[in-house]
Order: structure tokens, then C-alpha cells, then sequence
């Protein structure tokens, strides 16, 4: 069975900060694990905000911050799949906002998962699991259908 895996930016700043759920994110992300990964567009941004704000903070190093910026980047361009923030994912996230209670940006998060969903639907050796660190972001997206898991609930 092959595992898909959609990692918003509270599950994937995990594979470069370490923090609960980091070992297990890693496990995930390994290229033996040969796991497909997938990102919304908006996660470049959010992850790099994540660590400005750690770097402000204290607790990344200048010389960390730009390792892990330069892997990111690296790992973006060749290992994750990318959902763009189209029209579909803006009016979906739109829809959400109305339905859970949803931060805009988690909401694009959740549309993007949601967009990809049909592709790995009909195929029964293919499973999709959405990964966030949010509790009330991974209720909605167990109510939307979605399998999902918290980092958080993981060494």
C-alpha cells in the first residue's frame, strides 16, 4: 500500500525544528520511506514564518534558521507536491470558514487536502492521511471525510 501524506505547516516544520512529533514526522518524510508527500502553496510562507518567529524568539539559531530555510527549499523543489492556491482551493477554504470554526489559512490548508482527495479516492491501495499539529483543524478534517493524525499524539 502506498502512503500519501498532506502535512500542513504545523506538521511539516517538524521535519526541520525539533518539537514532539518531530521523530515521527521524520519516519514519515524519509525518502526510504517513499511516501508521497503533499504541501499547499501557502505552507512555503507559513513554515518560513514559523521559523522567523523562533528566530525572534531565541530559540533558533541565525545559522539553524538558514540551514533549515535552505532545506526546505531544497526539499520543496524535489520532494513535495505542491497544491496551488487556485480558484477551487480559495472558494473551498471559503466554504469551510462557514462550516468549522477555522483560521483563513487553516481553511486553505484543509481545501487543499480536500482538492487532492478525489485523485486517491477510487484507488484502494492508496491511503491519504492529513497530518497537523491543530487540534480543531484535524476535527474538521475528520468531519470532512478526511483521515487525519496530530503529530503532537506521537514521540
Amino acid at each position: 500500500m502506498v502512503s500519501v501524506y498532506f502535512l500542513d505547516s504545523s506538521a511539516l516544520v517538524k521535519r526541520y525544528v525539533a518539537e514532539t512529533g518531530s521523530v515521527w514526522i521524520q519516519a514519515i518524510v524519509a525518502s526510504k520511506a517513499r511516501n508521497k508527500l503533499i504541501i499547499a502553496r501557502l505552507t512555503w510562507v507559513e513554515v518560513l514564518s514559523a521559523f522567523a518567529r523562533r528566530q525572534r524568539e531565541g530559540s533558533f539559531a541565525p545559522a539553524d534558521a538558514a540551514k533549515a530555510i535552505r532545506s526546505f527549499r531544497y526539499d520543496l523543489d524535489h520532494q513535495y507536491r505542491v497544491v496551488e492556491l487556485s480558484r477551487a482551493v480559495v472558494e473551498a477554504a471559503g466554504q469551510l470558514v462557514g462550516k468549522h470554526p477555522l483560521r483563513a489559512s487553516d481553511a486553505i490548508q484543509l481545501a487543499s487536502a480536500l482538492q487532492v482527495l478525489p485523485a486517491f479516492a477510487s484507488v484502494k491501495t492508496v491511503s491519504l492521511v492529513f497530518l497537523s499539529g491543530d487540534d480543531r483543524l484535524i476535527a474538521a478534517a475528520q468531519a470532512e471525510g478526511l483521515n487525519a493524525e496530530n503529530p503532537n499524539q506521537h514521540q
